[in-house]
């Protein structure tokens, strides 16, 4: 498949001359995940998925997890686990009412990227959502364009350290700190962990 071009796209391609090489390049994308780029998204560790409420508002937001946390299951479809977050689910929230999406997965040592826009479907408690640890739901994505990106402008970062609020098998996770901040009080969720005094906390209050 090709990636098809509105208007307003066409008409920025044509003042800058660029219309051939969208074309070119529109011309390599797919419907399906192949060998490398399967492997591609089981390697990263991290992707931005942008969504739109029925209104077209847009939002994007940052996911996270440990290598393989987003599985290619299909050819033409990928999966990912949802985590505890801060309980506003705009990211969930809109795929209810609008199920278009595009995601993003960079290699920030090695500049190769990925765009992949397509539909979600929200599993919940289902065999896919079991088969994360500690995952409130599960998002399957089917694919309508998997296409790579060029790498020119993605600045080079080497990893220092795993998010310790990352779900394993092997043990809980801490508590983030802020759900134990006094001005949280009253707000969790009754099954929220941070209710349990022996699990220990850990720093994650935004540092802006």
């Amino acid at each position: 498949m090709a990636l098809e071009y509105h208007d307003g796209q066409r008409a920025l391609q044509d003042r800058f001359d660029t219309r051939r090489l969208a074309d070119r390049l529109g011309g390599v994308a797919a419907e399906v995940f192949s060998a490398e780029l399967s492997a591609f998204v089981a390697a990263r560790d991290m992707f931005f998925i942008a969504t739109t409420d029925l209104d077209g508002a847009p939002d994007c937001s940052y996911k996270g997890g440990a290598p393989g946390f987003v599985r290619v299951v299909a050819p033409d479809a990928l999966a990912f686990p949802v985590y505890d977050g801060n309980g506003m689910f705009r990211t969930l929230g809109n795929i209810t009412v609008n199920p278009r999406v595009g995601l993003l997965f960079v290699d920030f040592e090695g500049g190769s990227r990925l765009r992949v826009n397509g539909e979600a479907r929200i599993d919940h408690g289902g065999e896919l959502t079991e088969s994360y640890p500690d995952a409130l739901c599960a998002v399957t994505v089917k694919a309508t364009a998997v296409f790579p990106n060029c790498r020119r402008y993605v600045h080079e970062y080497r990893p220092v350290a795993a998010s310790p609020f990352v779900p394993t098998v092997a043990a809980d996770v801490p508590i983030p700190d802020w759900k134990r901040d006094p001005w949280f009080e009253g707000t969790l969720a009754h099954d929220d962990p941070a209710h349990d005094p022996s699990r220990p906390s850990a720093p994650a209050i935004p540092r802006f």
